[in-house]
């Protein structure tokens, strides 16, 4: 039997750790990320998948947006995706992700975080979108 699986529809897999029997999702975790990448200084935003959509739709923010997560019974995989603010020093905010994600996720659900990637997938720069816009409006 064939499975025809949508890269982008992701399934939440719920696995089971060693605490207690606790079952922990991989979209809680990725929650639990997000909501830590959202403090970091110098990140624009998360880049990724059809969570845009998503939230226009709904209101809500999703804070798993442009996050993967693999858990196993005591451990998490995480892979990060996100677009820097311009100026912003990407090693110096590459390594507060890895650091933040990894005592929140660590701290929040009991998993040991063996691998915090960050990809960088773009530059946001404030100055030259908000030029165009204002050339527009002067132009209307």
């Amino acid at each position: 039997m064939e499975e025809n699986k949508n890269p982008e529809q992701e399934e939440v897999e719920i696995v089971e750790t060693s605490i207690d029997g606790l079952k922990i999702s991989n979209d809680a975790v990725a929650t639990y990320a997000g909501i830590a990448i959202s403090e970091v200084q110098g990140v624009y935003g998360m880049s990724g998948g059809f969570a845009g959509i998503t939230e226009a739709i709904s209101g809500k923010k999703n804070f798993s947006k442009g996050i993967k997560v693999e858990v196993t019974e005591k451990s998490a995989k995480i892979d990060v995706n996100i677009v820097v603010e311009y100026g912003a020093r990407i090693p110096d905010v590459a390594f507060e992700i890895q650091n933040i994600v990894k005592k929140s996720v660590e701290s929040m659900t009991g998993l040991k975080v063996s691998e915090v990637n960050v990809h960088v997938n773009g530059v946001h720069m404030a100055n030259v979108e908000d030029k165009e816009e204002s050339e527009e409006n002067i132009e209307e």
